[in-house]
């Protein structure tokens, strides 16, 4: 028994999905449209306002992609009429960031700035307030094109675990290590 996959999914009011004879599922909403390919045996059916995905089998695989695409579409729902929001801090000394159109500058320490251009699906903007870390905020509407994007972005400055600097979500707890003085 799948208890995420069985799970209806409920439309919101201004959220049309279509399914295509090729099993594709498009989903349109307010911030805009996303599209999925869904395996062939697996059935997505919508009644109602409310979308129901259903397996052929009890097969191992069929379980797994159940959940797995009622999940996805779920998220592309919740993407199309809210979106998704991710917020990124930077600690340290002298980190910068700035956002022209889609494209972000950071200074992360490095003798030279990184330029990080975005999609257009993603929209950028950075706040830098005295006496406070600069904060990235990404917006879009595709899930997984955002965690993506943000993970590339942490990736340029991991946070080190001794002094804490570094990019990071906001509200993240960083684990600190005691430095060599602790040893005596």
């Amino acid at each position: 028994m799948s208890r995420i996959g069985n799970k209806p999914v409920v439309l919101p009011a201004k959220v049309e999905v279509t399914v295509s004879k090729n099993n594709d599922v498009v989903v349109k909403g307010p911030k805009g449209s996303l599209t999925r390919a869904i395996d062939k045996d697996i059935s997505v059916s919508v009644e109602n306002g409310i979308l129901s995905v259903t397996r052929p089998t009890e097969q191992k695989r069929h379980k797994a992609l159940h959940g797995l695409y009622r999940s996805l579409i779920n998220n592309m729902v919740h993407g199309v009429s809210e979106g998704y929001k991710i917020d990124l801090e930077l600690v340290g000394v002298g980190y910068k960031a700035t956002a022209n159109a889609n494209i972000l500058e950071l200074s992360l320490g490095y003798s030279h700035a990184i330029f990080f251009s975005l999609p257009t699906e993603v929209s950028v903007k950075a706040v830098t307030d005295k006496g406070k870390n600069p904060i990235v905020t990404l917006e879009s509407s595709d899930k997984e094109l955002i965690g993506q994007i943000s993970a590339k972005i942490r990736s340029l400055r991991k946070v080190e675990p001794y002094k804490g600097k570094g990019v990071r979500f906001v509200n993240e707890v960083v684990r600190r290590k005691a430095g060599k003085t602790a040893a005596k």
